[in-house]
């Protein structure tokens, strides 16, 4: 059978809503198209298996940086086997999968979308190779770029191929052009960003909602604004007919019955890409729209009452949608609606429906926001979680903190009336705590180690890992804060990064 577009992802394939293949498969079939899917190629044998589709290849690692998947923090290869949470995949596996259809299949059309796409879409820091890397779209040799969530996207340009017509000028992607349009601003070139103050003024440009250009030798790298993307939007997506069948090897196991409520953080963390991938909007699902998918998963053969997590990036965000375009963030905006409202009546309704046992709230949220709701925070205690509380201080150091752009001023409020409120419960609240992050240095973690001395239940502590495109990952290559130019201290010393895992792990032995 010869495919429409043919999908070639690094993951294996779920047909999920929170398996990027999967969706984007989804939404294709719903307008029409057919897909093929080949997941993990390998061989010669897997890439032409399916031949070469009437309109395109997808590629994808799907929803994480392979880089990022393969390695840890230390630059050790991470271990697969029936134990871990990793598959591997192959070293910048995009890249990989695009050379191999240019291969085999000289003049077909590729798009190329998802993680390691979207954040590696302009020229850009690499951690692994400890140099700057140009755009993707280069090295890839694709037609186009996707960045962030991809359904409109890719709906656009499949009915555009089918057409035959051009791809330039689709909301949310990136193309090479020989010229630099009208209405697009100019960022510093592949050649300026060595100097690293230009790399830092770069850094400041990034934006979704810009029509921006970055100049190589022969071209321009061009970015077209991210279209808007609506509640209605989602309420179609997440209704269709997903199985949610999974690959024996996939590892979605844990969230086979989690469901999605919303998209983007106007949290802002400094080390956190989000912003530039899903957007720093929240955009919530109808209450309809989520209470009618789990009801119909009362009905999958596997249901066994338990939904395994009800979320989004921060949980208690849905409902925080802001229809107001400015360019402040939404954290600390007098006219965020912080009552938590929407959420507890979600909850409370989703807990009614028949064949509904438990409802788990597993994706975080943040601490901040939920202490403005006393009443939200006894809800999630009550009825939504189990054992314990994921939150993520990430650091007790101000000036540490100022440069993730975070905040603990609410964590001890917050600790205090949670443990009140659980007093006769089992339940308890676990950290996530960020080591070696720009601005870390002796006197630093001195004061996040006396505070973790009096912390019980540290559930994870992560060596700050440099990714493409973030604000922590400029101030780690350049030194400098990109926003003052003032010059901060970074640890790049390996031995020093292992001395500082040493003595969190005897901290929290």
């Amino acid at each position: 059978m010869e495919h429409d577009i043919v999908l070639i992802t690094a993951e294996y394939h779920d047909d999920h809503p929170l398996s990027p293949s999967g969706v984007i498969t989804k939404v294709l079939e719903a307008k029409g198209f057919s897909v093929g899917i080949i997941e993990r190629p390998m061989k010669k044998e897997d890439f032409v298996k399916l031949g070469k589709p009437k309109l395109c290849f997808c590629v994808t690692s799907g929803s994480i940086d392979s880089m990022l998947n393969n390695y840890t923090p230390l630059k050790k290869e991470r271990i697969e086997d029936k134990y871990s949470k990793v598959n591997r995949m192959p070293d910048r596996a995009v890249i990989v999968y695009c050379n191999k259809v240019r291969e085999y299949f000289k003049n077909a059309k590729i798009v190329i979308g998802g993680i390691e796409a979207s954040l590696r879409r302009f020229a850009h820091y690499d951690y692994w190779d400890n140099k700057l890397r140009r755009s993707i779209l280069l090295d890839s040799r694709a037609d186009i770029l996707v960045y962030g969530n991809g359904e409109k996207q890719i709906i656009e340009i499949a009915e555009r191929l089918k057409e035959g017509k051009d791809l330039k000028g689709i909301k949310g992607t990136c193309v090479l052009n020989r010229e630099l349009p009208a209405g697009f601003e100019k960022m510093p070139s592949m050649k300026e960003i060595e100097d690293k103050e230009k790399f830092c003024k770069m850094q400041t440009m990034f934006s979704n909602y810009k029509n921006l250009a970055q100049e190589y030798e022969n071209n321009y790298v061009l970015q077209y604004e991210y279209p808007e993307y609506t509640s209605e939007d989602l309420d179609w997506i997440y209704s269709l007919d997903y199985s949610r069948k999974l690959n024996p090897n996939s590892l979605l196991k844990m969230a086979q019955f989690s469901v999605v409520t919303h998209r983007g953080c106007f949290g802002m963390c400094n080390f956190c890409s989000l912003s530039l991938h899903q957007g720093n909007k929240i955009i919530s699902r109808s209450e309809k729209s989520i209470l009618n998918e789990i009801k119909k998963l009362t009905k999958h053969p596997n249901f066994k009452g338990a939904i395994d997590d009800l979320g989004g990036p921060s949980a208690n965000m849905y409902g925080m949608d802001c229809k107001i375009k400015c360019i402040r963030g939404c954290l600390g905006c007098e006219k965020l609606d912080v009552s938590h409202s929407k959420i507890i009546s979600l909850l409370r309704k989703a807990r009614e429906i028949k064949g509904v046992k438990k409802i788990f709230v597993k994706s975080g949220i943040r601490y901040d926001l939920a202490i403005n709701s006393k009443e939200y925070i006894k809800e999630i205690a009550e009825h939504h979680i189990s054992g314990c509380l994921k939150i993520a201080p990430e650091h007790f150091s101000e000036n540490v903190l100022k440069l993730m752009n975070k905040k603990t001023d609410k964590f001890e409020e917050f600790v205090s009336y949670f443990n009140a409120v659980n007093k006769d419960e089992k339940q308890a609240l676990r950290y996530y705590i960020m080591i070696g992050h720009p601005g870390e240095n002796k006197k630093e973690f001195l004061i996040l180690k006396e505070k973790i001395k009096n912390l019980k239940n540290i559930n994870q502590f992560q060596l700050f890992t440099p990714t493409p495109m973030t604000i922590s990952t400029c101030m780690y290559w350049t030194g400098l804060n990109p926003f003052t130019l003032e010059k901060i201290d970074v640890i790049y010393d390996y031995s020093a990064k292992k001395q500082l895992k040493r003595e969190m792990l005897k901290l929290i032995e």
